[in-house]
């Protein structure tokens, strides 16, 4: 699938963020019979943050999945990153599920 990653970066060329969006099949909480863009990784440098740096990078990954005809995008967080879960409902995201992972070593 097309994996796309946006990048920031500040005027003397230092990157300051990134978004990777790809299109995954199926995302939890998304309507099964269409791809959905996913959001694969998302960072914003400290020094930048709350400047709007990640809203533009999550805005021009939304503007990707939509020329790919999708209707939904979905990302996920982990448990404990709490920052990054306010960020994502301050922009629009909501919660559909949580989920603990299990592994176990043959």
């Amino acid at each position: 699938m097309p994996l796309t990653i946006f990048v920031a970066e500040v005027s003397d060329g230092t990157l300051v963020g990134f978004l990777e969006v790809d299109l995954r099949s199926h995302a939890d909480g998304c309507n099964p019979s269409q791809a959905v863009g996913y959001i694969e990784g998302w960072y914003v440098g400290e020094d930048y943050r709350h400047r709007g740096v990640g809203k533009k990078l999550l805005a021009k990954a939304e503007d990707w999945a939509r020329s790919h005809r999708c209707l939904e995008m979905a990302s996920d967080a982990i448990i404990d990153n709490e920052l990054s879960q306010r960020a994502h409902e301050a922009l629009g995201y909501e919660v559909v599920d949580r989920c603990v992972h299990y592994r176990k070593r043959l």
